[in-house]
């Protein structure tokens, strides 16, 4: 079942044809379409150490090689702050074999997705995963803030898609108390300069080894944005007990924390119902992380 309406199909055979003709060193690795719960990404492995990203939602050709173009830039950024393994940029493919868009190529990062190991009740992950946020948000911003798009900038820029969310919630959660939740974490006010972050810390994104943090993927969003953003994964990733270690490693205050708390909020709600039967894994992540918001607002 397809996620999107404007979903695009890739295939083995598509990815195959595509190196051949534009990275033909590669063309006698084997490929294979990894299993995933990512949303936004078909990925498939080219031999033993690299990996193909093919973005699902049909888009302008010239509109996606620009964003690959600036993920790419913000990964090999990220990727010198951080003492934790991340995948590095190796090249950018463009449309071609029947697959309308540009695509990227990067290196192939071994583990276990938080999915699959979960290390919600690991303390050590949690000082590991404290440890990457601050990395992050020492880096420098060069003068740059939040562009604008997604979350990590004002929380009432959001209403509208919240407004969807919960009318399409409806019969699926408690929709009256989540509204009321929403009414106090839209209120909260933003005192903090932007810090530099990886934006979606969820745990698709995140490689576990042996109940430690053994790498994160997904980099290509890093940027200026709210220093609460980060802390959504002390909401998808962490039970109350790690939750607080990662609290007292990053010094949050009450605000600071309720907003990482209200962006948490603000994905989850989302995921609920929009991948109800596309991405049961998504969905069930949303209705998880908005059950510990509530037990910690009792």
């Amino acid at each position: 079942m397809t996620m999107h309406d404007d979903q695009v199909d890739v295939t083995t055979d598509i990815v195959a044809s595509l190196i051949r003709e534009q990275f033909p060193r590669w063309s006698g690795k084997e490929i294979r379409l990894v299993s995933s719960t990512g949303t936004v990404h078909a990925i498939f492995r080219i031999g033993n150490e690299l990996s193909a990203r093919f973005p699902l939602r049909l888009a302008d050709a010239a509109e996606t090689l620009a964003v690959l173009e600036q993920e790419a830039q913000a990964s090999a950024e990220l990727a010198q702050v951080s003492r934790f393994p991340v995948p590095e940029p190796v090249a950018l493919g463009k449309p071609g074999a029947g697959y309308p868009m540009p695509w990227s190529v990067q290196t192939w990062l071994p583990g276990t997705i938080a999915f699959d190991a979960d290390p919600s009740g690991s303390e050590a992950f949690a000082e590991d995963l404290a440890a990457f946020i601050a990395a992050l948000r020492g880096a420098e911003t060069r003068g740059r803030v939040f562009n604008g798009e997604n979350r990590g900038g004002v929380l009432t820029h959001h209403d509208d898609w919240m407004a969807k969310c919960f009318q399409e919630s409806e019969g699926l959660l408690d929709v009256p108390r989540l509204r009321r939740t929403w009414g106090h974490f839209r209120e909260l006010p933003r005192t903090d300069a932007d810090v530099m972050s990886h934006g979606d810390l969820i745990p698709g994104n995140v490689l576990v080894t042996g109940n430690r943090l053994g790498g994160v993927l997904d980099t290509g969003g890093f940027g200026p944005a709210d220093p609460a953003l980060d802390l959504v994964s002390a909401w998808h990733l962490l039970e109350s007990g790690p939750r607080q270690v990662l609290r007292q490693t990053l010094r949050c205050d009450d605000l600071e924390w309720e907003r990482g708390k209200a962006w948490a909020f603000e994905q989850a709600m989302g995921l609920v119902w929009y991948y109800l039967e596309s991405n049961p894994t998504m969905s069930s992540m949303g209705r998880r992380t908005l059950d510990r918001i509530l037990e910690s607002m009792k």
